[in-house]
């Protein structure tokens, strides 16, 4: 095995924290990881990583090694990209996550374009909404909507979504139409519940002053994904807030009604986000500003 392979092997598993998912993610069976990161600990005579049944850690000398190869190996990625003049050339895996109405709504309809200018290129694309750890689990980059908690990566803003409260005819039929906040006790929502904490989010609005405010809400039904999120809503279980672009046909059909319009939760920002520690390698680079565009260009912004 040439040394930058055994590299790239080693930092999988230092990125992980683990052999068996740095072997999944790069698709060698767990012996050849092993034995990759055993061949170059012999070679330097020290040992790059601590072993224990639960976990891996790096040793000082692992973190002094890690450092440098993963300069040489974004030198080489960047040194490959030279020649690629407007990017047909470039090749590889670029791997993204983004959140399941966004992947459905904007970006996978615009795939088709993307992979004929880039033919070499492999997109794995992850669809959740999910909290993803990119370093962890190897993602070059990712959307996320929200505010931004996490301070080791680094965030390009595109949008801010206009946010919308809303409800199907059927649930308003049995339950009224809601006109102050104060309605809003004697009415159930969808939940949508943190993967992270697994608590269900607050209720949002803006109130009179322009300050945003959270409101907890009975709900029957909670859960972790934008689609059924809309379904559960459709299905007359409750009120639920999104952007309105993306539910623009719903409703315009009349399957969905706008609630409390004075009362809508504030924008929602989005972000293409990468670490920090990673620089974006051209293939990467491609792809970030392909996403932007695809938002930009599907007039996401309010």
């Amino acid at each position: 095995m040439d040394q930058f392979k055994a590299m790239q092997i080693f930092q999988a598993v230092a990125d992980c924290k683990s052999f068996t998912q740095a072997a999944e993610r790069l698709d060698l069976p767990k012996p050849s990881v092993t034995n990759a990161v055993q061949a170059i600990e012999q070679q330097l005579g020290v040992r790059l990583l601590q072993r224990t049944t639960r976990k891996v850690s790096l040793t000082v000398e692992g973190a002094q090694y890690l450092e440098r190869c993963t300069a040489l190996l974004t030198d080489l990625d960047n040194l490959n990209g030279l020649f690629a003049g407007d990017g047909r050339l470039l090749s590889g895996t670029v791997r993204i996550d983004l959140p399941e109405r966004l992947a459905h709504l904007y970006v996978i309809p615009a795939l088709p374009a993307f992979c004929q200018r880039h033919p070499h290129l492999q997109l794995r694309l992850g669809s959740t909404d999910r909290y993803v750890d990119l370093v962890g689990e190897g993602i070059d980059c990712a959307v996320r909507g929200g505010t931004l908690r996490d301070s080791t990566l680094v965030a390009r803003r595109v949008a801010a979504m206009e946010q919308v409260n809303v409800a199907a005819p059927a649930y308003l039929a049995r339950h009224g139409r809601p006109q102050t906040l104060d309605d809003l006790r004697h009415h159930t929502a969808v939940n949508f519940f943190s993967s992270q904490s697994g608590r269900d989010l607050d209720w949002e609005y803006v109130d009179a002053d322009g300050a945003a405010r959270t409101l907890p809400m009975r709900s029957q039904v909670s859960v972790s994904g934008t689609d059924a999120y809309l379904a559960c809503c459709l299905a007359g279980l409750g009120l639920i807030q999104m952007p309105r672009q993306s539910l623009a046909p719903l409703l315009a059909s009349g399957e969905l009604e706008e609630v409390l319009p004075q009362w809508r939760p504030a924008p929602l920002p989005l972000n293409i986000v990468y670490a920090h520690n990673r620089h974006l390698s051209p293939r990467v680079r491609v792809v970030v500003d392909w996403l932007a565009s695809v938002l930009e260009q599907q007039n996401v912004s309010e």
